[in-house]
């Protein structure tokens, strides 16, 4: 029996080389943070959600550990977070695309493009693509929301 308890027994003693390694480690982190500054953020995400849970977890009295009910709400709200991070990503890359689209339906169209105090008149000969999307009216590019009208090619 005493043999048995020997061998599955964990070393939780760190070796000078792991001592060294994590204080490195750490020191490094720190830099870091004095150059960059702390980042902070308003707002909990996944990450942040899973880290909750796990220490909740770990951290629970074992003579009256969670119940299976809180257990499966909090895992229900973690997926229910996760699936709106999943739609708000798909949502941009809809946007992305439609903005897109948009411009370049303008394509050798004539545009007015409102340029600071003036407007400016030209065919649109190239578009950009992505979430902010730009037009290519005499050799310049403009934000699709300096367009003022767009008309039929002359």
């Amino acid at each position: 029996m005493d043999m048995l308890n020997t061998q599955n027994s964990v070393n939780t003693q760190m070796s000078a080389s792991e001592k060294f390694s994590v204080d490195n480690a750490v020191s490094n982190y720190n830099k870091t943070l004095v150059v960059e500054g702390r980042k902070t953020s308003q707002e909990l995400g996944k990450d942040d959600f899973l880290k909750l849970l796990i220490t909740q977890l770990s951290n629970q009295d074992p003579t009256s550990p969670m119940e299976d009910t809180q257990f499966i709400a909090q895992m229900a709200q973690f997926s229910s977070l996760e699936q709106m991070t999943n739609m708000s990503a798909s949502f941009e890359r809809m946007a992305s695309f439609i903005n897109s689209s948009e411009a370049a339906s303008t394509l050798g169209k004539t545009v007015e493009l409102n340029v600071g105090d003036t407007v400016a008149r030209g065919v649109v000969e190239g578009a950009t693509r992505g979430s902010n999307p730009q037009v290519l009216v005499n050799g310049m590019y403009y934000d699709m929301e300096q367009i003022r009208a767009i008309y039929a090619s002359e």
